[in-house]
This record gives C-alpha cells, sequence and structure tokens, in this order.
C-alpha cells in the first residue's frame, strides 16, 4: 500500500525511523513526481560538467571522470532517503578555492593524494560536527550577519564565475542570454505565476521547471553558432571504474601521507565555511516553503544534513575523488523543486517527491548515453543557468537573514570579501565587524532587530 496517500495536513510524510535517520522510498513514502524526474534528466548536464574540471585539475581521462560523477549521483540519493529534504549538489563556490591549492602540487600521485587527504578531512570534520549534534546549535549560534554576508557572498561567486573575464557569459553570450531570461521569468516571475493557470500548454510549462530551458538551449546554441548539433549516440555509457581505482583512489596510490593532511586542514575549513552557507539557505528556503505549505512539516536537520554530506565526501575521497565536492544543497534546482511544491499538493504532493524523484532522473540520464551525448554540447551553459539561478536566490535569501540594516551593511561587505579574497578572509572580516558595531554580543539586541526584508 501507498503509504504517502494516507498522509493527513499538517503531518510529516510518512518514514521508517533509523536513529537520526527518517528512510523514505519512492512510491511507497512519497509520490514519484514525473515532472521533476523529466527535469533531473536533461540536467545531468550540470553533473556532466564536473568531468571537464577532473580531466583538467588531474588529467583523469573522460571515462573515469564520468566514474566519478556516476559514484558521486547514487550517493546523491542519500540525502531524501534518509530524511533530509533537499536537493544535494556540490560546493560550487568554493570549486576555485580546492583548485588553487590542489594546484601546488606536482600533477600524477601528489596532486592525487592532496584532493584525497582534503575531501577526507572534509567529510570528518562535517561528521564529527553531526554526531556531536553541534552542527545544529553552530547555525543557531552564528550572527545573523554573518549567516546573511556568507549567503549572499556565495550567490554572488557564483554569478562572478559565469561573467567573469574568459568565463562562459563569453562562449555562449547569446544563449545563456535567453536561456536565463526565459528561467527566471518561468520560475519567479509572478505575472506567469497568474497567467499559467489559463491555459494548460501554461500550466504544463509551470509544472517542467528548467526542463524546457535546457531542451531549449539544445537548440538555439547551434543556430547561434555557440555549440554543435549533438551527435546522438544509442546505448548504455561506458564509466572506467578500474582506471578510476587503479590510478587515483586510496587503492591504486594509496593514503596520502600525514602531512597532507595537515596541509588540507586550512582549505577544508575554508571550504566547511563556504558549505555552511549552504546548510543556512536550505533552511531559510525550508522555511519559507514550510510556511505556505501547512499541508506537510517538513522537518529539516542540519545534524542529520553533515552527517550525511559528511558521510558522501569521506566515501568519496575513498572510492572516487571529486573537485566538485559533496555539498548540502544545489541551490539552483532545490528553488525550482521548492516553487513547484509551494503550488499546492495537486502539484506535488511532498517536497520529498520533487528532491527525490529530481535525483533518480539525473541518475537515469547519466546511464543513458542518448541523453548524455544530447546535452554534452551545452555543459557549459546549463552549468551557467545553474549558477545564475543560484546567485539570484542566495543574495534574496542572505538579505533575509539580516535583522538590522547594520547587519545588512555588514552582510554586503562579508559578500564582496568572499568574492575578491575567499571564504576565511570574509569569515574573519565578517566577526572583526559585528565586534565593532555590536561589541562581544556579535549581533544587535534583541529590541534593535526589525526585518529588513
Amino acid at each position: 500500500m501507498s503509504l504517502w496517500k494516507q498522509r493527513k495536513d499538517g503531518a510529516e510524510a510518512p518514514f521508517w525511523p533509523m536513529g537520526p535517520f527518517k528512510v523514505r522510498l519512492p512510491f511507497l513514502h512519497y509520490r514519484f513526481e514525473w515532472p521533476d524526474y523529466l527535469q533531473g534528466l536533461l540536467m545531468c548536464a550540470v553533473d556532466l560538467a564536473a568531468i571537464s574540471l577532473m580531466t583538467e585539475l588531474l588529467g583523469m581521462p573522460f571515462e573515469a571522470a564520468l566514474a566519478v560523477v556516476l559514484i558521486n549521483g547514487a550517493f546523491y540519493l542519500l540525502h531524501h532517503l534518509l530524511g533530509d529534504p533537499v536537493v544535494p549538489g556540490w560546493i560550487t563556490p568554493a570549486i576555485p578555492l580546492l583548485m588553487m591549492y590542489v594546484s601546488t602540487f606536482p600533477e600524477g600521485e601528489a596532486r592525487v593524494h592532496a584532493l584525497i587527504a582534503f575531501q577526507m578531512m572534509l567529510g570528518l570534520f562535517a561528521i564529527g560536527l553531526g554526531a556531536s549534534g553541534v552542527a545544529k546549535r553552530v547555525v543557531q549560534l552564528i550572527p545573523s550577519a554573518i549567516k546573511a554576508g556568507i549567503i549572499m557572498g556565495s550567490g554572488l561567486a557564483a554569478v562572478a564565475v559565469v561573467f567573469e573575464e574568459g568565463g562562459r557569459f563569453e562562449s555562449y553570450p547569446f544563449t545563456i542570454s535567453i536561456a536565463v531570461g526565459i528561467a527566471f521569468y518561468l520560475i519567479f516571475s509572478r505575472h506567469f505565476a497568474t497567467v499559467q493557470n489559463k491555459h494548460w500548454v501554461l500550466r504544463v510549462l509551470g509544472k517542467l521547471g528548467i526542463f524546457p530551458i535546457i531542451a531549449l538551449a539544445i537548440v538555439i546554441a547551434p543556430l547561434a553558432s555557440e555549440a554543435p548539433w549533438p551527435d546522438i549516440e544509442w546505448g548504455i555509457t561506458s564509466p572506467d571504474f578500474a582506471t578510476l581505482f587503479a590510478h587515483y583512489t586510496v587503492f591504486g596510490v594509496g593514503l596520502p601521507p600525514l602531512s597532507m593532511f595537515l596541509t588540507a586542514m586550512p582549505t577544508a575549513l575554508a571550504a566547511y565555511i563556504v558549505l555552511f552557507g549552504d546548510v543556512l539557505q536550505s533552511k531559510a528556503i525550508l522555511a519559507e516553503a514550510d510556511e505556505m505549505r501547512q499541508d506537510e512539516k517538513i522537518d529539516y536537520n542540519a545534524d542529520r544534513a553533515h552527517l550525511i554530506f559528511g558521510a558522501r565526501n569521506f566515501g568519496m575521497s575513498i572510492i572516487g575523488p571529486d573537485v566538485a565536492m559533496c555539498g548540502p544543497l544545489w541551490a539552483a534546482m532545490h528553488v525550482v523543486i521548492v516553487e513547484r511544491f509551494k503550488k499546492g499538493r495537486k502539484a506535488m504532493d511532498s517536497i520529498f517527491g520533487g528532491a527525490g524523484s529530481f535525483r533518480w532522473g539525473t541518475n537515469t540520464g547519466l546511464l543513458l548515453l542518448p541523453v548524455v551525448s544530447l546535452v554534452q554540447p551545452i555543459l557549459g551553459i546549463a552549468l551557467a543557468l545553474t549558477l545564475l539561478i543560484q546567485g539570484y536566490v542566495s543574495v534574496r535569501i542572505g538579505i533575509q537573514e539580516a535583522k538590522t540594516e547594520r547587519d545588512l551593511g555588514i552582510a554586503g561587505i562579508i559578500g564582496a570579501i568572499l568574492v575578491v579574497k575567499g571564504a576565511t578572509w570574509a569569515f574573519a572580516a565578517g566577526l572583526l565587524l559585528c565586534f565593532l558595531l555590536y561589541g562581544w554580543r556579535l549581533r544587535a539586541p534583541r529590541k534593535e532587530q526589525s526585518d529588513v526584508r
């Protein structure tokens, strides 16, 4: 029997308790959402974009890098299956930081060891915070000005990556402009939210989220001479796990020396600061959705999230070190799912149905050679699109985190420093500014706090 059909208004989606986790299976505990599954089929293009990062940094063959993407894709499913109601993804703003660190080592075994040590340290640190119960308190203890600044800064960094010199906008200006314009209209426009119920075609477009935009980009990019027409191939993809395990994991190159774990610590902490912004975003976006959808209680637990993405990073450090890392949130797609969830139970029965169906879709797409070959020419466009949506949402959510006008001013400084100097400098500047403006409390007294939205 489908347990999801028995959920009463105001209750959580049904689950099987398992320690700190809440196990939910498709069709049994949540309704499978086909629109989100279809989005996932094409949005696997963004997951595939990680291949270019690994071939560039590690010299990894395409098929071995594809094996890393497939393993990471399977790990994505752990979040909704274990009770974390998000669409997980990379730690996108920290990728340049990691690539700079790993590039300081000679290409070859030393560079692989550096990546393994970094990701293992990051995973163990997150697991430690989640298992001790500290992660949830950390979210509550961080001053609102620093929360706002980290979230805003991650959004600004995502936009900067697209428009920087040599960035993806220079390669695909026409396609990105059209795709982003249509995407923002379909997802965020009040006008479209009003008119979509007047015609069945518009209703279908509203349900499909970002799927039609990716499909449109496949056509527009060749017409604009910004990408070739796709060369469709048939069959199943052929990841090279043997090469991956033999040359890029601890099974082939062994564990890194202790010195590499020590040198990786500052970079791992800086990456966690960026990652922490995604945890804050997850909480804020879901709180907003929970307020609008009173029929389903959404339980977001930062400790549980830390345990899951910490385990993902630790696991990947052993069987498939990943330059993109394992983050708690794919902000752009999480917002697309949540926006559809807000439209009511008929549109999406449960947030777990949307998040889970989407990730089942991306995993299916990664296995199908026709899908991979179809989207391969527009991998850069898909990545740019998700970065710009993430940027929009991050800045909006970051502003909402600020409690006073002084918070907002501090957040702006933190965000700018994060883009220019990195997360460590941004966090240090935020602490200093909070101390100078608020004293040892690092935040405004409650009587001064006001809604600045």
